[in-house]
């Protein structure tokens, strides 16, 4: 969208991909309402940072695996002014297993955030910004995986499955309210640094990993979340159903 002209919403936004997009998003005008589960400190972090730059931001707590809290999270978003953007980062991976060995509880909450609160997070964007409801449309951008092309055999199939239904969703709901003013497109990061395999006790993962990247290196979060922001805004106007991969040739 035009710089400055509404309310972004960022889910997962106190670390990582999700930290960076919100500052990146707050820099070229964005107002960001980010949400965050447990680290209430790393969102605080990010919202001061971001309003010591002269930016815009607010975090509210909410899991989206949780509808009341999605709901809560919109409705937050909403009094800060008119949601333009919508960036659904938030995910869970579990530590490394074969299929065999897991358990339903396990892939219960893998399915629970990565898709189901991705499709509700979806749900409630397309509630307030379709033209069709008498909105003024505005952009989303779902953040999937490398691994759901990849398959991510004998650590977390469970996870590229989640990931290949964010991709899914993506292309039909592109589809479905492209006409209601309203862009819906996907990124895939691949090996990334964040701390995301340090908290699932793989803190040499991304090292390890690097040598079969084709560009030799893993993606710094700031390279995912410029893609991300890209998206949303006009120079990306006729991205519709679009599956950016930003994976070093991965």
């Amino acid at each position: 969208m035009t710089r400055g002209t509404g309310v972004l919403v960022v889910t997962g936004g106190s670390r990582g991909i999700g930290a960076h997009v919100a500052a990146q998003a707050a820099a070229a005008g964005w107002a960001v309402v980010l949400s965050y589960v447990e680290a209430e400190h790393r969102a605080d972090a990010v919202v001061s940072a971001i309003r010591r730059d002269g930016g815009a931001a607010w975090a509210v707590r909410a899991d989206i695996a949780d509808e009341g809290d999605v709901l809560a999270l919109f409705r937050a978003a909403g009094r800060v002014g008119t949601v333009r953007g919508v960036v659904a980062n938030a995910g869970v991976v579990a530590p490394p297993l074969r299929l065999r060995d897991v358990t339903a509880e396990r892939v219960r909450r893998v399915l629970d955030v990565n898709v189901l609160g991705t499709i509700l997070c979806c749900r409630e964007a397309v509630r307030i910004m379709s033209t069709a409801d008498g909105h003024g449309g505005g952009a989303l951008v779902l953040v999937s995986s490398a691994a759901s092309r990849i398959g991510a055999a004998g650590e977390y199939v469970d996870y590229a499955a989640s990931k290949g239904a964010v991709d899914a969703l993506g292309i039909g709901l592109a589809r479905e309210v492209a006409a209601e003013g309203i862009r819906v497109n996907v990124v895939r990061p691949g090996t990334t640094r964040t701390e995301i395999h340090a908290r699932n006790g793989q803190p040499t993962r991304v090292r390890e990993r690097e040598s079969g990247i084709p560009i030799g290196r893993a993606a710094e979060p700031a390279e995912v979340a410029a893609a991300v922001v890209w998206l949303l805004s006009d120079a990306a106007s006729y991205c519709v159903g679009s599956i950016l991969d930003v994976s070093g040739g991965r």
